[in-house]
């Protein structure tokens, strides 16, 4: 044998596949969806060693949860055999700070005596789903995961995808993995006891996708962004729903589920987005980054000729009368004569990989890449659009 010629190609494929359902009062001891679920998904290790993490937060606005959890494992013990109390860990910005989170989240599993055939049951927003990812993708090599996010934002956007990852020195989600979940359940009640401000944050999301992907989606959110800070329980069950099913589509439909592309179009306003979270310590919402981004990059889009104005201004209407800011003084800030906001271009273009591929709307409802976003352009969009949040504020 001619070793010196020798080329040996390793190809396989490996099929993904999830379900994400939607239910109410998923813990209540009549509810069989979380059981029945877990039954199909680990049919051939019943009961399933399961360890559930859970966002403090979370059950610190539910005082009662962790022990309904425990009930609930009991009562179905044939399917679930659970590995002690549920474990609480910090939610939030908290939860993605650096390693150490995600680290005793291992040291959790392994004290659980898990094992690749085990369940880790996270239960938690969506910083704090980033992090118990993470960790469950670490330990052994991937424990499989099935996610109940507690947040608008979690369960209409990250926890519904395959992404996992903490921030490490000011950088988000610098570190991280791909890891498709085992399963999602969003439980609506969960959000009854999110606060005005977590509520409205996550609908940015909605708009996000759907100025991309579906018009239709964009005309209803118009129309009923006024629901939203109101509180519409109707409105926001819709709003999640159709917002996780286009990024669920997304994922499925669009090639490249694992972002090996230089593409991300999900992440249409998330260039100054991300800056803005880290100029702020993170005092921004993820959502109300977002929300800010979007409006600049609607700005910017109409400089471009993609989107008319009068649909751009409508759109930016509507994320402010749904309680989104619009706009932060950081916008405005320099440091040696350089506009602050803009250095996240190049952050953006390291975080793609060294090439720069900014999604737009080009027309509402579709979308394009952008290879370059020039400083002078972003700069008068940022001019647009400090004229239009003063119009809006002085109309409210």
């Amino acid at each position: 044998m001619n070793v010196s010629s020798l080329r040996l190609t390793n190809r396989f494929e490996i099929p993904f596949a999830y379900d994400v359902c939607f239910g109410q009062q998923v813990f209540a001891a009549g509810n069989p969806l979380l059981a029945t679920e877990l039954a199909r998904v680990f049919a051939t290790r019943l009961p399933v060693p399961t360890l559930v993490l859970l966002d403090a937060g979370l059950a610190a606005a539910r005082p009662g949860l962790a022990d309904q959890i425990t009930a609930y494992a009991a009562a179905h013990a044939e399917v679930i055999d659970l590995r002690g109390k549920p474990v609480l860990f910090p939610g939030g910005e908290a939860a993605k700070d650096g390693m150490d989170v995600c680290l005793q989240a291992v040291a959790a599993m392994r004290q659980a005596g898990l094992c690749r055939q085990s369940c880790v049951l996270a239960i938690g927003g969506g910083a704090f789903q980033d992090a118990m990812g993470l960790a469950a993708a670490l330990f052994h090599r991937g424990v499989r995961v099935v996610r109940l996010p507690s947040t608008v934002l979690a369960q209409n956007d990250s926890g519904v995808g395959v992404k996992n990852g903490v921030n490490l020195g000011g950088v988000k989600n610098l570190l991280g993995t791909f890891a498709p979940p085992a399963l999602v359940i969003n439980d609506l009640a969960l959000l009854d006891a999110l606060a005005d401000r977590d509520w409205i944050a996550g609908s940015a999301e909605a708009f996000k996708v759907a100025l991309i992907r579906d018009a239709d989606f964009v005309r209803w959110l118009v129309a009923n962004a006024g629901e939203i800070p109101r509180r519409n329980q109707a409105v926001m069950a819709e709003l999640v729903a159709r917002c996780a099913s286009l990024h669920v589509q997304h994922i499925a439909s669009a090639g490249d589920p694992f972002e090996y592309g230089s593409a991300r179009p999900l992440d249409f306003g998330h260039w100054s987005a991300h800056k803005l979270e880290s100029l702020t310590s993170f005092a921004l919402r993820h959502g109300e980054a977002v929300a800010i981004g979007l409006a600049l990059d609607l700005c910017y889009a109409v400089r471009l000729g993609f989107v008319p104005e009068a649909e751009a201004t409508a759109v930016i209407a509507a994320l402010h009368r749904a309680g989104l800011p619009v706009w932060s003084e950081w916008m405005l800030a320099e440091e040696a004569g350089q506009r602050v906001i803009l250095t996240g271009i190049e952050e953006f273009r390291e975080h793609l990989g060294g090439a720069l591929h900014v999604t737009f709307p080009h027309p509402i409802g579709s979308k394009q890449e952008v290879g370059e976003l020039h400083p002078s352009g972003m700069l008068a969009a940022i001019a647009d659009l400090d004229r239009l949040r003063q119009r809006l504020e002085s109309e409210a």
